[in-house]
């Protein structure tokens, strides 16, 4: 599936991420989005987009650096490259995902995956979701991979991809602080979800 397109719903509505593929969709400033792993185990990509203005982004540096943490979980704020906050968590029953390392891409697939068939990955399906708000490829920045377990050895600097530790039914909730377009997955790179593929979840109140 290339990428899904929000349908109308209702605020409330918990909408389905197939496996493997994304979607976008407008955030208004004050609403709450919860992203829920329904099975455990699966990693979801997220970006945000000033709605008003695409050329604010979400930036990992940034909010790292603000944070002094790479564990982004209740009570950090998640800032542009502007340094405005754009969304901050208020709720997290996992407290480890990551924002260090890029969505997987064909390319991600070549390089650790050459024995696997291609996939698009998260890159694609971002790309794909993000074309009808008028976003560009070249304008998808790292993004911040809800469940994502990536661990740091502190001697050495090593990452390693580990499976998450979400299990069926965890979720994070963000609120908007301004309004946004908003690029989200449910994870296609094998490392990251466990050697499995799972739908994601979400909701916005």
């Amino acid at each position: 599936m290339p990428f899904l397109l929000r349908r109308e719903t209702r605020l409330s509505d918990t909408i389905e991420i197939p496996e493997r593929s994304g979607t976008a969709f407008r955030l208004a400033a004050g609403e709450t989005l919860t992203v829920i792993d329904p099975r455990g185990v699966q990693v979801a990509d997220l970006l945000a987009f000033n709605a008003d203005d695409l050329a604010e982004l979400i930036s990992s540096g940034r909010s790292l650096d603000y944070a002094e943490t790479i564990f982004l979980t209740k009570g950090h704020i998640l800032y542009s490259n502007r340094s405005r906050p754009m969304l901050s968590i208020i709720a997290d029953t996992v407290g480890r995902h990551d924002f260090l390392l890029t969505p997987c891409s064909y390319d991600t697939f070549h390089h650790f995956y050459p024995d696997l068939p291609p996939h698009r990955g998260c890159f694609g399906n971002l790309a794909a979701a993000l074309k009808p708000y008028g976003i560009a490829p070249d304008a998808i920045p790292t993004a911040f991979n809800c469940f994502m377990n990536v661990a740091v050895d502190g001697t050495t600097g090593i990452l390693s991809v580990l499976p998450p530790i979400s299990r069926a039914g965890d979720h994070i909730v963000f609120r908007a602080e301004m309004d946004l377009i908003i690029g989200l997955t449910a994870c296609s790179a094998p490392a990251s979800n466990g050697g499995s593929f799972k739908p994601i979840h979400y909701r916005v109140d």
